[in-house]
C-alpha cells in the first residue's frame, strides 16, 4: 500500500497526488522539529554557502569540533569524547568496537525484541525477528546471548537473572539495550530495570551500552531516556533526529571506555561523511531547538494527554490489547498482527501515518514530531476510532 511523498511542512505531508496526510511516524521519529523546520532549513542553506565538506579526522570542520563539545557534555562522564557516525547502525557498531578495545572481550548480551539496525555488527544483536540474522549467520558475531526484555513488573527478577547468566563465563564486553524497547513494540520496563542492568553489568566486568538513538533528544519526554531513570551509560549511542533530516549519528563514551581507541598503529571507525559539516550543522541546529523550545517536556506533557485519548477511544474494543510509552513515543497494541496491519491501511485511508512493531506488527507505533499541534493529535484519535469502528462492525 505505497504512497509516493512529495512535500512536507510540520506534522503534515502531501503525496505526488496532492493528497494530504498527518505524519504520526515522522522519518520513524527522526523528524523531531517536523517536516521543513526553519532552524533545520536557515543553518543547512548558511552551511552550504560555506562549507559542505570537511576532510574528517585528518581536518576537521570547526563545526564539527563544536558538535563533538556539545555531545560531550550529555554524557554523565564531564571527560567523555564522541565518534561521529553517519547512521544508527554504525554508531551502534561504533559502540560495540568501543567496548570490545575497551575490555579485550568480544561477546555481547542484548535483548529479545531488541533493533540496533542492520549493519553487521548490530545485526548480530537483532533480538528482534531471527530472521534477520539467519541468512547472514556465519558472518555474524557467534557470542552474542539474548536475554527476555521485562514489560512489566512481573518479568523483571527473571530478566535480571537470565542477565546473571549470559554474563556469567565472563567473556562479555558490554550489555547493549534500548531504555524502550522500540521496533520490538514501545516496551516500557519497570522503573529501576535500567539501573539494575548497568550494575549486574559492572559487577561482572561488562559495559553498558544504551542505545538512545529512538528514546533520545526528547523523542521519550527526557532528553536521555536512560538518565531520566537513573542509568548512566559507559557507552551512549545516538541518531535518528540528531540530524534534523540529515544523516549524522553518534556514539558518546566516557574518558575510560574510550580510551581503548588511544594505542599504537591506525585503528579507527570513521568514514568519508562521518562529521561532514553540513550534516553537523544541522545537528546544532537541532540541539539549539531542542532546548530553547523545551521539547523533551513538552513531549511529556503532550505525549501524556495523547495516550489518555488513545485509552479512552480503545475502551470498548476488546482487540486493543495496550495502550503505552512514555512522551511522544507511544505504541497500540492489538492482539494479532493481522489486525494491526489493517489498522495501519484504515489509517492511511483517512489520511493519517503510522508504522507498526512488534515481531508480528501488532503494535501501531506513534512517533510524530515533537513539535505537532494538539488539535492534529485529536484528529489522529478520531482517525483511529473509526478504524477500529469499521473493523469491529
Amino acid at each position: 500500500m505505497p504512497i509516493v511523498l512529495e512535500r512536507g511542512e510540520g506534522a503534515i505531508v502531501w503525496d505526488v497526488d496532492g493528497k494530504r496526510f498527518i505524519d504520526l511516524a515522522a522519518g520513524f521519529g527522526s523528524m523531531l522539529l517536523g517536516h521543513g523546520a526553519e532552524e533545520i532549513s536557515r543553518a543547512v542553506a548558511a552551511q552550504l554557502g560555506a562549507l559542505v565538506q570537511g576532510l574528517g579526522d585528518l581536518h576537521p570542520s570547526r563545526l564539527k569540533v563544536e558538535l563533538l563539545e556539545r555531545l560531550a557534555k550529555l554524557h554523565a562522564d564531564p571527560r567523555a569524547r564522541v565518534l561521529l557516525c553517519q547512521s544508527g547502525a554504525d554508531a551502534i557498531t561504533g559502540a560495540i568496537k568501543t567496548a570490545a578495545l575497551a575490555t579485550g572481550k568480544h561477546a555481547l548480551v542484548a535483548f529479545e525484541g531488541a533493533y540496533h539496525g542492520l549493519g553487521y555488527a548490530p545485526l548480530a544483536a537483532c533480538g528482534y525477528r531471527s530472521s534477520f540474522r539467519e541468512p547472514f549467520a556465519p558472518e555474524l558475531n557467534p557470542s552474542v546471548r539474548f536475554v527476555p526484555y521485562p514489560a512489566s513488573e512481573t518479568g523483571r527478577h527473571a530478566s535480571l537473572e537470565a542477565l546473571r547468566r549470559a554474563l556469567a563465563p565472563s567473556d562479555v564486553s558490554a550489555v547493549l539495550i534500548e531504555p524502550i524497547l522500540g521496533r520490538g513494540g514501545v516496551v516500557v520496563p519497570p522503573h529501576g530495570f535500567l539501573g539494575q542492568v548497568r550494575d549486574v553489568a559492572h559487577e561482572n566486568g561488562a559495559l553498558v551500552i544504551v542505545d538512545e538513538i529512538w528514546t533520545g533528544l526528547g523523542r521519550s519526554g527526557a532528553m536521555l531516556r536512560s538518565h531520566a531513570e537513573g542509568l548512566h551509560a559507559d557507552i551512549l549511542c545516538l541518531g535518528k533526529g540528531l540530524g534534523g533530516g540529515l544523516s549524522i549519528s553518534a556514539c558518546i563514551g566516557s574518558e575510560a571506555s574510550m580510551d581503548g581507541w588511544a594505542r599504537g598503529g591506525e585503528v579507527l571507525h570513521t568514514s568519508t561523511h562521518a562529521g561532514a559539516p553540513l550534516a553537523c550543522a544541522a545537528a546544532i541546529a537541532l540541539l539549539d531547538a531542542v532546548e530553547a523550545r523545551a521539547l523533551p517536556k513538552r513531549a511529556a506533557e503532550v505525549g501524556a494527554k495523547f495516550q489518555a485519548l488513545l485509552r479512552e477511544a480503545a475502551r470498548p474494543h476488546a482487540f486493543v490489547a495496550d495502550v503505552r510509552g512514555s512522551g511522544l513515543m507511544i505504541g497500540v497494541e492489538h492482539t494479532s498482527g493481522e489486525l494491526g496491519l489493517r489498522v495501519m491501511k484504515g489509517l492511511l485511508d483517512r489520511g493519517v501515518i503510522v508504522t507498526t512493531g512488534a515481531p508480528n506488527s501488532e503494535v501501531i507505533v506513534f512517533t510524530p514530531p515533537l513539535v505537532i499541534a494538539e488539535e492534529e493529535l485529536r484528529a489522529c484519535v478520531a482517525a483511529l476510532s473509526e478504524t477500529w469502528s469499521a473493523l469491529g462492525a
